[in-house]
């Protein structure tokens, strides 16, 4: 989990902040050193003017030079910057700084002329005439009396001087940025350990105790987020593996019981004629008692085999027009024999002589069959029988009642499970337990439905099938 998710997550996470926090970073250093030099000029510009009004007062007399040069002295220092005064021919007349007043005289303007005279600004960054060693910030002013052009006003300032508080300001930006990153780093590696990877890792380790066996395992996160719903839903998918497990378990076992029943019979019968236990004259009964039993396991195995293609979707329905009421007169004629034998009164009650629905010939007829049986097996001696059919809108409705012991509520959910007997020891030998199984089965196929429900005197079983 560790090298795979995890990794991935920290990689991916740290990439995306490390990547939006440089691009702040690089935005707010573009953007501060814009503001800056914008400031910068604001304040040269306005410095510029005052010394503008100085100059002019100089080139009219009303100024000496000494005065002058203090002006330009006092206003560099503060500025940081060599500030130059030229003529309208772009001749220096005044230095801030006496280490450049071998430049008075000299003419250091001729192509910015042109442009200063409309009145605009100049600004340059670099080298400048080789007369400054390290770059610098040039920023020119034209100066105006009266409309008329009087010179210029050129203020250099060392970037590097500019740039220092710059610098500073940056190393607080990038290792801010920088203090981000890391901290994101241990924020994103704690919160993903804690939300996603250890419940995952849970998770994990609960299935993979699960997929060795121990189906009672569950995840417990505590969580309202899709972690803790995962969690839940494994929980849920867990319970419904033990119950298979258990019914996996129960029905190996039930299985072998009903096998091991009739063979260990059938193996007690037939050692017992080859031993001669068995007196000849009682070979043909206990045959007879061989031979049921035989009948018995032939029942469960075609049982199983059906209800085991059922299930696995294996079952291929024949679906057509269907008369279900001349399938139930079939059935009930069918069992005539055990009817008259258990002197059962059996009441059928049709709608219609002829009542077609939507289903498989074959199948409605074991699932009536079943049915009719299973009222014959759990109904009373000597009672009653009610088969009925009824049309509600689009659906008929069969229902098969039978005289008799109810079905205790708590067995009512169970009925249709697999080898269930609500009364083992009456069903044992006439039943397999897979009958209703089977039925349900069958019907859930055909998207319809059946329930069970107790009356005063009996249990009546409902289904439905579509009608045409």
């Amino acid at each position: 989990m560790k090298k795979g998710l995890f990794s991935k997550m920290v990689a991916t996470f740290t990439a995306i902040i490390a990547i939006s926090f440089v691009v702040t970073a690089t935005f707010l250093s573009y953007w501060f050193e814009s503001y800056y030099f914008e400031q910068r000029k604001s304040q040269l510009i306005s410095e510029g003017q005052y010394i503008g009004v100085g100059a002019v007062k100089y080139l009219e007399g009303n100024l000496s030079s000494e005065r002058i040069g203090e002006l330009l002295y006092s206003i560099g220092n503060y500025l940081s910057s060599n500030i130059w005064l030229t003529d309208n021919y772009g001749i220096v007349y005044s230095v801030s700084n006496s280490k450049y007043s071998n430049l008075i005289g000299k003419q250091v303007l001729t192509d910015e002329l042109e442009e200063l005279r409309f009145g605009n600004d100049i600004e340059k960054r670099g080298s400048y005439s080789n007369i400054f060693t390290a770059p610098v910030h040039t920023f020119i002013i034209p100066v105006f009396h009266n409309d008329t052009f009087k010179g210029a006003v050129i203020m250099h300032t060392s970037l590097d001087e500019i740039r220092g508080p710059l610098n500073k300001v940056y190393q607080i930006i990038w290792l801010s940025a920088i203090l981000a990153i890391i901290g994101s780093c241990f924020i994103i590696y704690y919160f993903s350990q804690r939300i996603i990877i250890k419940p995952l890792g849970k998770i994990n380790y609960v299935a993979d105790k699960i997929s060795k066996g121990e189906v009672d395992k569950r995840v417990h996160i505590r969580a309202e987020d899709e972690i803790g719903e995962l969690a839940n839903s494994f929980n849920l998918m867990a319970e419904s593996l033990e119950k298979i497990e258990v019914n996996r378990r129960q029905f190996i076992s039930n299985v072998s019981h009903e096998i091991r029943s009739p063979l260990t019979s059938i193996k007690g019968f037939i050692g017992g004629i080859i031993d001669g236990v068995i007196p000849e004259e009682k070979v043909n009964y206990y045959l007879t008692l061989a031979y049921d039993e035989i009948q018995r396991l032939t029942r469960l195995v075609n049982d199983l085999l059906d209800l085991s293609s059922i299930e696995a979707g294996q079952l291929k329905l024949n679906i057509e027009e269907v008369n279900v009421n001349e399938i139930i007169r079939l059935a009930v004629i069918r069992f005539e024999t055990k009817i008259k034998n258990n002197k059962i009164n059996v009441e059928v009650t049709l709608q219609d002589d002829d009542l077609y629905v939507v289903a498989d010939k074959d199948r409605l007829t074991q699932v009536v069959t079943n049915l009719i049986d299973n009222a014959l097996k759990y109904g009373e001696d000597g009672g009653k029988i009610e088969i009925n059919t009824k049309v509600k809108g689009n659906k008929v409705y069969v229902s098969v009642f039978n005289t008799g012991k109810k079905i205790k509520e708590e067995d009512l959910k169970n009925i249709w499970s697999r080898f269930y007997k609500a009364d083992k020891a009456r069903s044992s030998k006439i039943s397999t337990g897979l009958g209703l199984s089977i039925v349900r089965s069958i019907l859930t196929q055909l998207g319809e439905d059946i329930w069970a429900e107790n009356r005063d005197d009996g249990v009546e079983f409902t289904f439905t099938l579509k009608k045409i």
